[in-house]
């Protein structure tokens, strides 16, 4: 394949690029074009391919006849070498513009995947060892040859040519051609187009039905009959505001994700694919599929078109580009947090350069992290910007961070507003009290008060709103997405699980854990069960049942956490998937102590378990960090782990103590064993499928949980308490030390797909017992009719 770039011109200063090592790493060394390619170091580049999608055609530029290699030759669409300092998509939007005179925003730009070229040509003189990111960009048509403005230095004329025309020549080393395997890696450009365009419709209505059938639905049902007239009335400009925080989630997952949901509902009703491909979106909130390791069930090729005239120079008759918006196969694991071609050793380097203030900004729950490069070529495309420009230029990185409010701030101004004349109807004083300082932080950016006022809510209306967990942050779990969790308290359940809270002192004081490294001042935390009407926002794919906020580890530290249970939702759960697999997974001797109880009641030990243990720590040097710092992008597997696990000691504890019933003592055990095949579904990518995984593991290493003969599962109550105990210390003694290496190799060699997880799933995949529910609001559709 082509060399990236030609000749600079004489009166330019010689390029400088990154020197890599032979795995892609940045060295910190950087060196003139001319000595790279001499002496053979690794450097990145990139690719870029236009694609037309009526035609099944690819773009072709050739060379001009002044490059110093492969001069007049055929080559890909647009390809340049990555500056020194630049960024991946910014040069690939640079090179189109520059050598074509195409002009494109970064939703038309897909990553498809990075290949390595190492070839020598001229005589020994030119060696290339390259990383290149090979990005395709699809149009509806051809772009009309005449819309092109060619860089005569670098590009000598274009023309269309058949994909399939195209492998072929190139395979048959066409003298005409730039020399590329196609049996090799970048063979993979043609191997994705066939694949994307050859599908059988058939075979992929089945697909979908498929993974459809693994949502339950369920509609949840809850009485309004004790709110009062004013709360029903905040009621409604509250979900007015929630719908807003789903649109904020949206675009958290992705930036063109926003874009792609509107399409894909305008189409539905189109066929029958179309109303499947929505379906399934409307559970997942994104092209990723949350049950499959975050597989794509869509591609660009599904995604919306957007006209865009101004891309080319104008031609009569022709009404300018029109590309589809373009999301990448694989799910970006910084979301839309961060810039998409940015790698954790550019974050870190960029961090090493802050001052305090200013490392807290980069690694806040509440801000994003963009390009500065990125905004000034928009602007210098544009001619304007979306406004994030106007920040401080803190360091010579490209880096800098943007709070939510400014971020998101024409939805946040919206939902804040909502919120004050919610505030005012409400007739609870704290929840007055939650409406009006959540929606001051919406606009500030401060969310500790809001925080502390969610924490002390005591309202038969509840409410979660705001920016909360961190799983979608996947790179560092850094970064918060905004949900919404809409209820109404059972004061009766509420009051029969005080006793969690009360009892948190106690539970940390007698972890099993060195007891040097245990907190003295744990704070009770109260405990709120509600059956949900709504929820919005970050709530895709498998529901969650309970939660445990906030994770502000100040506020953790200085108030503790507070739990919501959702009631319904833990009924729906057990009922439609928890029962069914005891009954296909459990040994039929122990299937009568799989009870909701138990199910009920280790749900909320678990939540009341991730406010003790590790949060803030001392690191072996001194340093004050947090566990969520240190352990990063593994932190939320193992913090789920640690709950679960620890959750399981502190119920055999308060057993112990009498506080709780010695009838659970053998259910709690089996009903988690039927918990970890139904959390396990989730996938492995997902934080609560990994950590499950990490358990179930452990515990049939030590014996605790056995595979009979029959492939049914059971518990040996011999073993299982100690080898419940283990798991705690080692998990626990990990977060204290924030020992990341430590995490890294438990969940290398635990965190896995067993044989005998493998077998329970076959089972279940027989059965086709459902993975979770998918819940439908009836009160709210009927409230919000009343309304129009």
């Amino acid at each position: 394949m082509a060399v990236a770039e030609g000749d600079a011109p004489p009166t330019t200063q010689e390029e400088y690029f990154d020197v890599l090592t032979k795995t892609g790493q940045k060295t910190g060394i950087s060196k003139p074009r001319g000595d790279v390619h001499r002496d053979g170091d690794y450097h990145r580049a990139v690719h870029v391919s236009i694609f037309a999608e009526s035609t099944q055609e690819l773009l072709i530029q050739r060379r001009a006849d002044c490059k110093d290699s492969w001069a007049g030759l055929w080559d890909i669409s647009s390809a340049g070498h990555i500056s020194a300092g630049d960024s991946s998509l910014i040069t690939a939007r640079r090179e189109l513009q520059e050598e074509l005179g195409i002009v494109l925003p970064k939703d038309a730009f897909e990553m498809l995947f990075v290949f390595l070229q190492e070839c020598v040509t001229n005589d020994g003189k030119f060696i290339n060892n390259e990383f290149n990111d090979v990005y395709l960009v699809t149009t509806v048509d051809p772009i009309p040859l005449e819309a092109f403005t060619l860089q005569e230095t670098e590009v000598s004329a274009v023309k269309y040519i058949s994909y399939e025309d195209y492998r072929s020549l190139l395979a048959k080393e066409d003298p005409k051609y730039v020399p590329c395997d196609v049996n090799g890696q970048y063979g993979q450009l043609f191997d994705i187009i066939a694949r994307r365009y050859k599908e059988n419709t058939i075979d992929r209505n089945l697909s979908l039905q498929k993974q459809l059938k693994r949502y339950a639905p369920v509609s949840l049902c809850a009485e309004l009959t004790g709110l009062t007239e004013a709360d029903r009335e905040a009621l409604v400009l509250l979900l007015m505001a929630a719908a807003i925080v789903d649109q904020i989630f949206y675009l958290q997952v992705w930036y063109s994700n926003p874009v792609l949901r509107e399409w894909l509902k305008e189409h539905a009703d189109a066929s029958q694919l179309d109303k499947l491909k929505w379906m399934y979106y409307v559970i997942d909130k994104s092209p990723w599929s949350s049950l499959d390791e975050n597989e794509a069930f869509l591609t660009t090729a599904d995604s919306a078109i957007k006209l865009l005239p101004e891309a080319t120079r104008p031609v009569t008759g022709w009404k300018g580009l029109e590309y589809k918006v373009a999301f990448p196969v694989l799910k970006p694991p910084g979301a839309n947090f961060y810039p998409p071609d940015m790698d954790k050793v550019e974050f870190e380097l960029w961090k090493k350069s802050l001052t305090e203030d200013q490392k807290q900004a980069a690694t806040s729950f509440f801000t994003v992290i963009k390009r500065q490069s990125e905004s000034s070529l928009d602007s210098s495309l544009y001619g304007s910007t979306d406004g994030s420009t106007k920040h401080s230029v803190t360091s010579t990185h490209d880096l800098y961070s943007v709070p939510f409010s400014q971020e998101y701030n024409a939805f946040l101004t919206q939902a804040a507003e909502l919120l004050h004349k919610a505030g005012e109807l409400a007739s609870s004083p704290s929840l007055k009290r939650f409406f009006h300082s959540k929606a001051d932080a919406f606009l500030s950016n401060d969310y500790y008060d809001s925080d502390i006022a969610w924490m002390e809510l005591d309202s038969k209306l509840d409410v979660t709103i705001g920016p909360y967990e961190t799983y979608e942050d996947a790179l560092f779990g850094y970064k918060a997405t905004f949900e919404a969790f809409i209820g109404v308290r059972d004061d009766k359940a509420t009051a029969q699980v005080k006793l969690f809270g009360d009892n948190l002192q106690v539970l940390e004081q007698n972890l099993p854990l060195d007891s040097v490294y245990k907190s003295k001042d744990v704070i009770s935390a109260p405990i709120r069960v509600i059956d949900l009407i709504y929820n919005a926002g970050d709530v895709k794919g498998p529901q969650t049942a309970a939660f445990n906020l906030p994770n502000d580890e100040r506020i953790v530290k200085d108030r503790g956490t507070s739990m919501v249970m959702l009631k319904n939702i833990s009924e729906a759960k057990f009922k439609h998937i928890l029962q069914p697999i005891a009954d296909v997974c459990i040994t039929k001797e122990q299937q009568e102590l799989v009870d909701f109880e138990s199910f009920f009641t280790h749900t909320i030990c678990h939540e009341c378990c991730h406010g003790i243990g590790p949060h803030g720590i001392t690191l072996p040097d001194g340093r004050k960090s947090t566990v969520r710092l240190e352990l990063q992008e593994l932190h939320s597997a193992l913090e789920e782990a640690k709950a679960d696990i620890v959750g399981l000691w502190a119920l055999k504890f308060l057993i112990d103590k009498d506080l709780l019933p010695k009838s659970l003592l053998k259910s709690m055990y089996v009903s988690f064993l039927a918990g970890c095949f139904r959390s396990v579904r989730f996938g492995l990518e997902e934080a609560h499928g990994k950590g499950q995984a990490l358990q179930f593991n452990w515990l049939y290493v030590e014996g605790a949980f056995i595979l009979n003969p029959d492939e049914t599962f059971s518990v040996d109550f011999t073993k299982v308490e100690g080898a419940v105990e283990t798991l705690s210390r080692a998990i626990l003694t990990i977060q204290e030390k924030g020992d990341k290496e430590a995490a890294n190799v438990l969940l290398q060699k635990h965190g896995i797909l067993t044989d005998p997880l493998k077998v329970a799933l076959q089972k279940l995949e027989k059965i086709q017992v459902p993975v979770d529910i998918v819940p439908t609001f009836p009160v709210v559709d009927k409230i919000l009719e009343q309304r129009q």
